[in-house]
């Protein structure tokens, strides 16, 4: 669903880039917060099996309401396509995408804790195999989902209007979320099913509270003098809670540098998705759409993952270098930087082959001559001759009315509008003088890669135009009709004339923009080519996506070499009764990291996508040094070890070690008398 959520937003909902970009990262950082509300569900009340099950229906309902909200023929009878209850389409959006990310969010750390649930302490082996075939599992998934669901997008579906078909490419999700769950129940006798042990979180919060607490009172104490810090909960928690805390926070200390990765990584489908809108996915046997392009990264981990493991990290034992789980993480961070910066370069080779679009202090203007004769033109200080029929090569650009002067005897001031494009097309007042109309053109790269067409008609009567299934309406004499969004490929446009039908061909590349002019000479079918001249406003689109390629090989091996190692640290690392509360925190990290996004590019505000590349990059270089000095001082710990050595302890330690903590409070008790009586004295 997430592959065409950001074009849905800007799209559909017609939200600008910036915003759908916020709204985006919002709704992820949702998805990652909730995980902590699923953990202490599963961990405290109903366990990690009915936790997955009942808000795996929550995210369904989500889903099917999302599918539901990007209907516009139920709620609004429109014939152009575009949403009249805007409202009411954003409203339901909102309410669908909350209850995924309530849904999704709060299965999260239960599937891969529930997965590991299912191996013995001795097969930690099995256990780490089954946590890379988890991972390549979800990217299968993703691979389907990338290439799958923009073509569902893509599809054709309405009542009253044709659009692009987001009900089918949400809908869809939904179905088969229903099915998955369904399969899932299935399966229930054999898995292996660990019954909640008490609201476990809370109590972890609780034990923190009172050392803290516990310490702040006891500072001035002759027994201030403790091994840990979490060591003054002893007088009310028993050693092997305090002993599963000090596991926890000692891995959650380690995964503060972490959200910097995620906000790198989650860009994929936001910023490197609208970037590849402005290239050519034209691969010769295949077209790739934007939306696409993020195919490339479950392709990859499917590939890598299985090379990582079998491959890499073996030789690499056999060269008897210690490739610690923390030290593939920081590895994996570098090359997340690395990917970044190779983003930043295409984005400068993008920038290069991008026209320079007016700033709301300038106005800019292209100019037709439609006579039948050669026009001098003077517009402002250039001075250029056109041909009958054709335009000039580029547009002027003027901070002020323009002074045109047209042939030996026509003048003319031009109050053209700030900040847009303009076509003048200079057209014979009857037998007058020639005159020039204004049209406004496109100030922006057409949408999706799709290409902006529109006709001007200088044929002596009214002529209708279609391509496919668009209609340009019929288009008057001298006058220009709409635009309309014509994908890449051979377009062929119907020119209907009292009866007579011309079929002009050409072929599209992506992104650009063209005025084709009818001229006068118009007639039949065998004389449509050279009747109409293509005048292009807007260059197509000529960096191929293919270089985006090494981008995605970066941010993918990086993820291999973070997330898979970081999903199985966190399990080996964390305490039996907490690996969800564990598996949430690192979950949390990714929620963080969407949350950097916006505060990073808000606060920013670069003018050049390239300098922000290059900025998240620098963040994740620094970020990645903090974490190799915080994981060459991480000492690993074996839990079930730890915590097997408190359950062996004989009864009369047990009862040895209260009686020195009864003494010892009584103690702390007795110190805290005597600093009372000498504060009073």
């Amino acid at each position: 669903m997430r592959a065409v959520l950001v074009l849905y937003f800007k799209y559909f909902l017609g939200w600008d880039d910036n915003f759908a970009t916020t709204i985006y990262h919002t709704f992820v950082a949702l998805c990652y917060l909730t995980p902590i509300l699923g953990a202490i569900i599963a961990d405290s009340w109903l366990g990690k099996f009915k936790t997955i099950v009942y808000l795996s229906i929550v995210y369904a309902v989500g889903q099917i309401i999302l599918s539901v909200s990007a209907v516009n023929d139920i709620t609004d009878k429109d014939i152009d396509g575009t949403p009249d209850n805007m409202a009411l389409h954003i409203a339901l959006s909102m309410v669908g995408l909350l209850l995924i990310a309530l849904g999704t969010g709060g299965i999260k750390p239960c599937v891969a804790a529930f997965g590991g649930d299912q191996f013995q302490e001795h097969q930690e082996k099995q256990r780490s195999t089954f946590f890379s075939i988890f991972y390549l599992s979800i990217n299968a998934g993703s691979l389907l989902s990338t290439l799958i669901t923009p073509i569902l997008r893509g599809q054709k579906c309405g009542i009253y209007s044709e659009q692009q078909c987001y009900p089918l490419a949400f809908g869809v999700p939904a179905v088969l979320m229903v099915v998955a769950l369904v399969v899932f129940i299935i399966g229930s006798r054999m898995y292996n099913k660990t019954a909640p042990q008490g609201n476990i979180l809370v109590k972890v919060c609780k034990c923190i509270g009172f050392a803290l607490k516990n310490r702040f009172r006891h500072r001035s104490s002759q027994y201030s003098k403790r091994a840990h810090w979490m060591d003054w909960a002893e007088e009310k928690y028993d050693k092997l809670l305090i002993a599963q805390v000090k596991m926890v926070l000692k891995v959650l200390f380690l995964y503060i540098p972490l959200p910097m990765f995620w906000a790198l990584f989650d860009q994929q489908g936001s910023r490197w998705t609208i970037q590849a809108t402005t290239m050519n996915g034209d691969f010769g046997f295949f077209v790739l759409q934007p939306d696409q392009m993020q195919i490339v990264n479950p392709i990859l981990i499917l590939v890598l993952v299985p090379i990582m493991d079998s491959v890499v990290y073996p030789l690499i034992s056999k060269c008897n270098l210690n490739f610690t789980p923390l030290r593939r993480m920081t590895v994996g961070m570098f090359l997340a930087a690395l990917a970044f910066v190779a983003a930043a370069l295409v984005q400068i080779e993008i920038d290069k082959t991008l026209p320079t679009f007016p700033s709301g202090t300038v106005s800019q203007a292209k100019f037709i001559n439609m006579l039948n004769k050669q026009l001098d033109i003077k517009a402002g200080p250039k001075e250029f001759t056109l041909q009958p029929f054709t335009a000039s090569d580029d547009y002027l650009t003027s901070d002020t009315p323009l002074n045109l002067t047209l042939g030996p005897d026509a003048a003319y001031k031009l109050n053209l509008p700030m900040g847009n494009r303009s076509t003048v097309v200079i057209t014979r007042d009857g037998p007058q003088k020639p005159c020039p109309t204004i049209f406004s053109d496109l100030k922006s790269k057409p949408d999706q890669g799709a290409n902006a067409i529109r006709f001007l008609n200088g044929f002596a009567s009214d002529l209708n135009v279609t391509v496919g299934e668009k209609d340009f309406g019929a288009i008057y004499t001298n006058n220009v009709s709409r635009y309309e969004l014509v994908p890449q490929g051979d377009a062929k446009f119907h020119i209907k004339n009292n009866g007579q039908k011309c079929i002009y061909s050409q072929k599209l590349g992506f992104g650009s923009s063209f005025t084709l002019i009818i001229q006068p000479n118009f007639t039949t079918e065998t004389n449509c080519g050279k009747s109409i001249r293509p005048v292009m406003d807007i260059e197509p689109n000529t960096v191929h996506m293919a270089w985006l390629i090494p981008q995605y090989f970066l941010i993918t091996a990086g993820e291999v070499v973070f997330s898979v190692t970081g999903l199985e640290f966190s399990y080996s690392q964390a305490p039996s009764n907490m690996k969800s509360v564990l598996q949430a925190g690192w979950l949390l990290t990714v929620a963080v990291g969407n949350i950097i996004v916006l505060i990073v590019a808000e606060a920013a505000k670069l003018p050049d996508q390239w300098a922000e590349y290059i900025l998240f990059a620098s963040l994740l270089v620094l970020v990645c040094i903090i974490f190799a000095i915080m994981a060459y001082f991480y000492t690993y710990t074996d839990p079930a070890k730890i915590e097997s050595q408190f359950d062996q302890m004989e009864p009369e330690e047990k009862k040895k070690e209260k009686s020195v903590e009864m003494e010892r409070r009584s103690s702390d008790s007795s110190s805290d008398e005597e600093v009372n009586k000498q504060s009073r004295i």
